[in-house]
């Protein structure tokens, strides 16, 4: 971890730009368990071997869009089953199909229990807004609006980059830098003058190809030493390490 003494002044950055799911919002824990949840019955009825864990989330599912991650999971067990289509019924046995699934647990549990942003991401996110520095939402989850909304920051951001845009326009999944690189362009900043915070080794990676000049990366349980090794310039633990 990066003592507090030693970060940079995010507002000298002419943008900075977040992932959602664990940077601003705990819905990486949501969605951790709505993947558990939806793999834990698959592997069952498919009799799929080792059991899933919390390891695979990381590996293989944190910070990729949705069907990137079940492919690459099932993939990781030598089960391969057709693509499908994004409107394919949760019921479908397909990439697509299993990721809708995943999809409608994860909408049950935030209905049920709610959202409440990371009490020090938002205080970033005052001081960042009161200096004036554009920020900007880069989440490869489809319910990234949705969550924004339920979490109460959605009018925070004038540019959010999500699923939904990476599927409209073909952009490639994290760790790929397609996303960050287009979030900037939206944002028309230059991603060398500016910062990337992600809580997954896949969105430090993307953000670092993308050639940002501070990748941060925050450790909600990835590992500091992952973080690093994939690109992250410094490692906290939570954001409010860039108010003290």
């Amino acid at each position: 971890m990066t003592d507090s003494r030693d970060l940079p002044d995010l507002t000298s950055f002419d943008a900075v730009l977040f992932d959602l799911d664990g940077v601003l919002t705990p819905t990486a824990e949501v969605h951790m368990r709505a993947w558990k949840e939806m793999f834990d019955e698959l592997f069952a009825a498919w009799d799929i071997q080792p059991p899933y864990t919390d390891r695979d989330y990381f590996d293989h599912v944190d910070g990729k869009k949705r069907y990137d991650g079940v492919a690459s999971l099932l993939r990781s067990r030598d089960v391969e089953v057709p693509w499908g289509d994004p409107s394919d019924d949760p019921s479908l046995d397909t990439v697509c199909g299993v990721g809708n699934r995943k999809n409608l647990v994860f909408s049950r549990i935030l209905r049920a229990e709610g959202i409440a942003p990371y009490a020090g991401s938002v205080a970033l996110l005052d001081i960042l807004q009161a200096a004036g520095t554009p920020i900007a939402v880069v989440s490869s989850s489809k319910n990234a609006v949705e969550v924004l909304e339920a979490a109460g920051i959605r009018d925070r951001f004038p540019v959010v980059m999500d699923g939904v845009v990476a599927e409209r326009d073909h952009l490639a999944s994290k760790p790929a830098p397609d996303v960050f690189a287009e979030a900037a362009r939206m944002l028309r900043v230059d991603p060398a003058r500016s910062a990337a915070v992600e809580d997954a080794t896949s969105g430090v990676a993307s953000a670092s190809a993308a050639g940002f000049g501070l990748v941060v990366g925050v450790d909600r349980g990835v590992g500091a030493e992952h973080l690093v090794a994939a690109g992250a310039d410094v490692v906290v633990d939570d954001l409010q390490a860039f108010v003290d």
